[in-house]
């Protein structure tokens, strides 16, 4: 066991968020958090990290091990490169390296017990360089970065022109760099396009250290996590298994409570004509069977609320004609995001968007929406389009307005779909917000909570066109079930920006696929069909390019200077020398860490090291510029 969270109480005010909550974390064990908006789950994971106090209750974390968090809202201000953010993360282990190569030289110029002290020394910090992967750590760091869908041309850029997205995507490898015994991860999948997510589960599937998350992306904690902590009405339930294990399980907990409460509701009416029946002066045994009364009143006055949002919402009247772009031109400087793009949109068309961070998608749903202006063409919008736009910005609350306000602002009576009207704070409760939330101030609203609220002003304008760039950001996934299901009966038009998969394939019906530069394909599929179609056609394009890559190596090597026989031979002798000199290396290292040689041995070997490595550094040097010109 490496985290124990022991009796954790919390609330804010009379409001309780958790009530004696208890788990534990084992060694490498990969687990999820997951419950609605404003369970407590943010919460919860800053009481583990100390930025939170607990009401009571404890956290303990095993001696010497460290935690890393990644929080859902960044603060960066690392005043440096991309680079530099991650060279600081691999601080430690350079500065180990330079000990070493300073410890090398030292032990050319020893001899005796000082050579010893100094070879103790020097395997201790080879065995500590080689544990955190070392010799290979700076690619492992571009590898990161390239993963989290940094170019090489970021590398040099400085923090201050980053997006808020991308500080937190470096946020993210920063933290998976320096590589802590418990990675927390709050929402990791927010900012991150769907390669990157892609890259991210791989990474933390194989991670050697523990992990918590907090996600809303399904898929991604089917992949990676092992356990599922639900936190339900202050209460917490823990499944061992991954994402679809939990949804298969907690069911089976809901119908067993519910069958409880119905077999106590069922003895409850007859126990209570008994106490109605009864005298005021009880025997021992009628006591007994009044205080039996009472635990049965409180089974079967339970109720298991499902936390379902009613979306049940009205959509206005929407005409054939929706709306159609014609030779549209979008680009900023060099980048294109649209290049001749015309398209026809149909009706109660169901229409997803993907695409790499950065090719357009945004900017495009910014021009339909009329936010921004193409550079030329024209998109003509059908008269009875009715837009409702959910951007990922989002609706900004006046933070002292109270939550009822916000809607009442809007309107005081919301039409359903099924001809039935509600009050706005009968609208609201639909959306899980009680009575004491409603009179509540929006700036004690949880991140999800806003989110939930701004889907709740969209929705009830009674749109008939949605456009929906990033829902799924800060939603609980209770919310984007109904929010699924109410989309794919919805009567109108529907356009989704989203990084959620499972969310894509359960609402659209085709993608237009961003590869950017104004690249832009239709895909008549969902996502997970256009992504096995992208596996076979990149291994149908990597069979079909072998032969088209040796031509296209032989006409270079035809426009290029090449190798002298001389410069040839020398080149097939120094791959000869490169490889003895890093045997004879690894031979020395091994012989150095043995312990069987005897002072003059260690003192020859000791003197052998640093000169081999200059030797070794210098080859390597004149082979890479004969290996340039061969090509």
């Amino acid at each position: 066991m490496i985290l124990d969270c022991q009796n954790i109480c919390k609330a804010f005010g009379t409001d309780v968020i958790l009530d004696n909550i208890s788990f534990h974390l084992e060694e490498k064990e990969k687990m999820a958090i997951v419950g609605i908006n404003g369970a407590g789950k943010t919460t919860l994971l800053k009481i583990i990290m100390g930025e939170e106090s607990a009401d009571s209750g404890q956290v303990i974390v095993s001696k010497d091990r460290t935690i890393g968090y990644l929080s859902q809202y960044q603060e960066n201000n690392y005043n440096t490169t991309v680079r530099g953010v991650m060279m600081d993360a691999l601080k430690p282990i350079l500065e180990l390296q330079d000990r070493m190569r300073e410890l090398e030289h030292t032990m050319a110029e020893q001899s005796g017990e000082e050579l010893e002290r100094s070879l103790e020394l020097y395997n201790r910090y080879t065995h500590e360089f080689e544990y955190k992967n070392g010799y290979s750590c700076e690619s492992e760091a571009n590898g990161v970065l390239k993963g989290l869908g940094f170019s090489k041309e970021d590398y040099d850029r400085h923090t201050d022109s980053l997006s808020g997205g991308q500080r937190t995507r470096l946020a993210l490898g920063r933290l998976l760099m320096v590589k802590p015994d418990i990675i927390i991860l709050d929402e990791p999948t927010n900012h991150l396009d769907m390669e990157s997510i892609s890259w991210l589960e791989g990474f933390l599937s194989s991670y050697q250290g523990s992990v918590i998350i907090v996600s809303h992306d399904r898929y991604f904690l089917d992949r990676v996590c092992s356990e599922i902590i639900e936190i339900d009405n202050r209460q917490i339930y823990s499944y061992k298994g991954n994402y679809s294990y939990y949804l298969e399980k907690r069911q089976e907990r809901i119908d067993a409570t519910n069958a409880e409460i119905a077999r106590a509701n069922n003895l409850y009416r007859t126990e209570l004509e008994w106490m109605r029946r009864m005298p005021q002066a009880r025997g021992h045994k009628a006591r007994y069977r009044e205080e039996a009364f009472y635990d049965l009143e409180k089974v079967a006055k339970q109720r298991i609320r499902e936390k379902d949002v009613k979306l049940d919402v009205k959509a206005s009247y929407i005409g054939s004609k929706i709306f159609e772009a014609d030779h549209l031109y979008k680009s900023f400087g060099d980048l294109k995001i649209l290049e001749d793009f015309s398209y026809i949109f149909a009706r109660y068309e169901k229409m997803g968007i993907v695409g790499n961070n950065g090719t357009g998608k945004s900017t495009f749903i910014k021009i339909l929406m009329g936010l921004e202006k193409a550079d030329s063409g024209t998109l003509d919008i059908g008269e009875t389009v009715r837009f409702g736009y959910y951007s990922q910005e989002g609706l900004k609350f006046n933070e002292q307005m109270k939550v009822i306000d916000v809607i009442t602002d809007i309107a005081e009576v919301i039409e359903l779909g099924n001809g039935k009207r509600l009050t706005a704070s009968q609208f609201l409760q639909h959306f899980l917000f009680t009575p004491e939330t409603q009179h509540s101030y929006v700036y004690k609203l949880s991140g999800g909570e806003r989110r939930r609220l701004y889907l709740c002003t969209v929705l009830m304008r009674n749109p008939n066109f949605l456009v929906l760039d990033e829902p799924t950001n800060d939603l609980d996934i209770v919310t984007l079930q109904v929010l699924e299901e109410y989309l794919q009966n919805f009567k109108g038009c529907v356009i989704v920006v989203s990084h959620d998969r499972y969310f894509m394939d359960k609402v659209v019906d085709h993608l237009l696929v961003f590869k950017g530069q104004g690249d832009i394909r239709d895909f008549p599929g969902n996502y997970s069909d256009y992504r096995d179609w992208k596996l076979t056609k990149a291994e149908h394009d990597k069979e079909a390019a072998k032969p088209k890559e040796e031509k296209t190596q032989r006409v270079r090597l035809n426009e290029k200077r090449r190798l002298t026989f001389k410069e040839r031979k020398e080149l097939e002798q120094l791959e000869k020398d490169i490889a003895a000199l890093e045997e004879e290396k690894k031979q020395l290292e091994a012989d150095l860490c043995s312990g069987t040689l005897s002072v003059d041995e260690l003192t020859e070997k000791s003197k052998r090291l640093p000169a081999l490595n200059d030797e070794l550094d210098e080859k390597t040097m004149r082979w890479l510029e004969l290996s340039e010109i061969e090509g």
